[in-house]
């Protein structure tokens, strides 16, 4: 059950017993606070069983998303997504940046970055990884965190990120001390990435900002690997 379905229930909990004791003292009918109540149960119910905690996911991104740091935080962690994984020859396919945005797409959780996986779906059906592999998925995993705290020097989202790198480690037998380590490499070779890339890296994030196609973003990515390319032959 989400995390705000189970508020609501609280919620309902809480304006049943108020009422209980302050319904007398106001000349509240016991209907009201029942109809309130049922009302609220209903919505979790729905949201839990028809909806799979997505209407509440919405609701939540959508409040946060009034919040102009929240929509820069979210814009500068999937750019850092984007940006790592096109330098790391990762295909993206999309891109979005918010429940809403996921929703409408048809794809679940709060949006962001959509990669092109077969290589890596492949190698974990054979039951193994590469060591070469597992380090580039494992950098871009990190890599929105890191941009994160490249910006703002603290980090609020990610937990995704973090769960999908220790779930794919865990399945691969990581130690947890084995799983600290990699997690803090992978997040020292984003954050370099990003540093080495900065000028691009808010190219991107101005074309994101927009709403721009994946098409667009990869030009602007791959002009700016050209233009690097040029001015190091010059010198």
């Amino acid at each position: 059950m989400s995390q705000l379905s189970l508020n609501l229930i609280a919620v309902s909990v809480f304006v049943m017993t108020m009422s209980a004791l302050l319904g007398p003292l106001i000349d509240l009918s016991p209907v009201v606070p029942a109809i309130a109540t049922a009302s609220i149960l209903g919505l979790a119910a729905i949201d839990t069983f028809n909806w799979q905690g997505r209407g509440s996911t919405i609701l939540l991104d959508g409040l946060a998303g009034f919040s102009a740091e929240h929509r820069d935080r979210v814009l500068r962690h999937e750019a850092g997504h984007f940006l790592v994984a096109h330098r790391l020859h990762i295909p993206v396919t999309d891109y979005t940046l918010s429940a809403w945005e996921s929703f409408r797409r048809g794809q679940a959780g709060q949006g962001g970055v959509q990669f092109n996986t077969q290589e890596l779906d492949a190698e974990l059906q054979q039951g193994s990884l590469s060591a070469q592999l597992l380090d580039r998925y494992c950098t871009i995993w990190m890599a929105g965190s890191a941009a994160e705290h490249l910006t703002y020097g603290n980090v609020q989202g990610g937990a995704d990120d973090f769960q999908k790198l220790r779930m794919i480690l865990s399945r691969l037998q990581f130690s947890p001390a084995a799983i600290q380590q990699k997690e803090r490499w992978s997040a020292l070779q984003a954050k370099t990435l990003l540093q080495d890339h900065w000028e691009t890296y808010e190219a991107l994030i101005a074309a994101m900002q927009r709403r721009a196609p994946v098409e667009e973003c990869l030009q602007i990515l791959e002009s700016s690997a050209s233009e690097s390319i040029g001015r190091s032959r010059e010198q």
